[in-house]
């Protein structure tokens, strides 16, 4: 990697093309667009080395299935170019993006993590909620539900 890695806040559609090829397959009729994508309060980040898009997360201001008291976001749409993944850069982002809902006074964080994935996450602290496990109604694979307290006692 000869160019600088720079975490932005971004337009949803900067998001678009890596999220339909590495979440969706690159297949070209699946809409990678989201009806919450253009909500005010929705935050989209892009992990950038040099102009080049190489990681993605949103976050959507949403009710928990765990603690739903807590004031929560919810993240999606997380994605790793395939030739920078297990570089770190990922974690990058998920950090930036958890210390803006921190500022936000956000307490809670949670996804739907594909299993693939869940290491990644555990990795930085998430939780994983036992018996959650299901398939994904957008793309049929196994996902776990999974969050992370940005509390700070």
């Amino acid at each position: 990697m000869t160019n600088t890695f720079e975490v932005r806040r971004v337009e949803p559609e900067v998001l678009y093309d890596l999220r339909r090829r590495v979440l969706r397959a690159d297949n070209p009729d699946v809409s990678v667009a989201y009806a919450r994508d253009t909500e005010e309060t929705s935050i989209h980040y892009a992990g950038l080395l040099g102009e080049r898009v190489v990681v993605s997360a949103s976050l959507y201001p949403s009710e928990s299935p765990i603690n739903p008291e807590l004031k929560t976001y919810q993240l999606r749409y997380v994605a790793t170019d395939f030739d920078v993944q297990g570089k770190g850069l990922g974690g990058i982002v998920l950090d930036v993006a958890e210390d803006e809902l921190r500022s936000l006074g956000v307490e809670q964080v949670w996804a739907n993590g594909r299993d693939t994935a869940l290491d990644f996450y555990r990795a930085h602290d998430w939780q994983l909620i036992a018996g959650s496990e299901h398939l994904s109604p957008e793309t049929k694979l196994p996902h776990t539900i999974i969050y992370k307290l940005l509390l700070s006692y």
